[in-house]
């Protein structure tokens, strides 16, 4: 739940393959501000206190219990639940003291900057515009960000360090854009003015540059690791450009090449800027001006489209980053609605989370997103620059939480104390 219990509602009886009721959607069209408001009225009695959590290395000032963001709420099995949020290297504050030294009369002679002094070089880079992210087989955290000039890498293991690939450091780069990695955790870098991609070792050291004589504006990168292809979103071209994996030629585009970003008709694209791969080889491309999400099979053929323009839950305004979780459902970044919203592969909305608002599980400007091989969801932000990661619960966790929750309630004499629905779906609402 968010803090005291921010509510979804959901039509009875509706039930998906995520395992949850739909959500209704005469639902407002932005969640609050504030998650510490509830949306349901039966919801006002929840009203347990704060737990503050603010880590040095967070630019927040959500002072509630973040262990405790789940969607849907109690009843409801449990989805989606935050787990962190990233912006940089750790802050010490130490750096930001004025330290005092004496002048001599040669330093007041000469006109010395003043004595009082921040240690400048000293202090740690921070996400400023963060785009594409990814996650590698260790489950380290890839965030591109273009204010810095740098992909940062965030290990959840080790989270008092950050590495940075900059530019001028291990490769030269211009407006980095979309992040991708194959199985052997090579990192795939999308760089929009310099109309290529990097690709860099496991070690993160360069090892080839490809696409500068195809891309037009590159966005999106995607790696389809059983046909060996990768996808990059040509958002200048708009089409999806597609080069073989192993030695990095250019194959085909899908699309028609343009470069006024008019085209409507299904199977073309208006400034596209994601792309992700599913379990079969299937492509899906966020066509970002049609507002709608366009799939084609491994050989380029186009199969369907869902989406239209609007500002309900189910609709999509200026769909960005998007990722395909291990159960099939479509997860896609909405820009200006600052939601991540999952649909299933007719294209019916699942479940969404977030809302304007800088409070963990809302979002400013979100672009990219990534699924990583624990299930760990990625979101990237861009006002400010910030990633925040959730724990997807997959179809078959849910459904053993589910059976769990079943045989409980079904012991003899009734629900005892520590199996009341409340204890009950508290406890299945914080599974991981």
């Amino acid at each position: 739940m968010l803090t005291n219990g921010t509510r979804f509602r959901y039509r009875d009886g509706q039930k998906d393959k995520l395992g949850f009721t739909a959500p209704l959607f005469l639902l407002a069209s932005m969640l609050l501000a504030s998650p510490a408001v509830s949306l349901a009225a039966n919801n006002k009695k929840n009203t347990a206190p704060a737990t503050p959590a603010n880590p040095a290395n967070q630019r927040t000032t959500a002072y509630f219990d973040i262990t405790k963001i789940v969607w849907p709420n109690p009843p409801e099995i449990a989805r989606i639940a935050f787990k962190e949020i990233y912006t940089g290297e750790k802050i010490d504050s130490n750096l930001y003291t004025k330290t005092a030294r004496k002048t001599s009369w040669m330093d007041r002679l000469a006109g010395s900057l003043p004595a009082d002094q921040i240690q400048l070089d000293k202090l740690p880079y921070q996400l400023i515009r963060t785009l594409g992210v990814g996650v590698d087989s260790k489950g380290r955290i890839y965030a591109a960000d273009q204010g810095v000039g740098a992909i940062f890498v965030f290990d959840p293991t080790d989270k008092a360090h950050v590495e940075l690939i900059g530019n001028g450091r291990q490769a030269h780069f211009g407006l980095i854009t979309g992040l991708a990695l194959d199985d052997d955790d090579r990192l795939f870098v999308a760089d929009a003015s310099l109309h290529r991609v990097v690709v860099f070792s496991p070690k993160h050291e360069m090892e080839e540059v490809f696409g500068g004589d195809i891309l037009g504006r590159a966005g999106g990168v995607a790696v389809d690791r059983e046909n060996r292809f990768i996808y990059v979103a040509d958002t200048g071209n708009d089409v999806v450009d597609v080069f073989d994996a192993d030695n990095f030629k250019f194959l085909r585009r899908i699309g028609k090449p343009s470069r006024k970003h008019d085209q409507t008709e299904p199977g073309l694209f208006s400034l596209p800027e994601g792309v992700a791969v599913d379990t079969d080889g299937n492509l899906y491309v966020t066509d970002t001006f049609n507002d709608r999400v366009e799939m084609f099979d491994a050989d380029g053929r186009f199969i369907s489209t869902f989406g239209k323009n609007g500002d309900g839950p189910a609709d999509l305004d200026r769909p960005k980053g998007i990722a395909i979780d291990c159960d099939g459902h479509i997860w896609l970044v909405d820009a200006v609605q600052n939601r991540v919203k999952v649909f299933d592969q007719q294209g019916r909305l699942l479940i969404y989370l977030g809302g304007a608002g800088n409070y963990p599980g809302q979002f400013m400007g979100p672009w990219g997103i990534a699924i990583g091989p624990s299930n760990q969801v990625v979101v990237s932000e861009t006002f400010p620059g910030r990633v925040q990661v959730f724990r997807y619960i997959t179809d078959a966790e849910a459904a053993n939480l589910r059976a769990q929750r079943d045989s409980r309630e079904r012991k003899p004499g009734g629900l005892t104390p520590a199996t009341t629905p409340g204890a009950t779906a508290k406890k299945d609402s914080v599974a991981q």
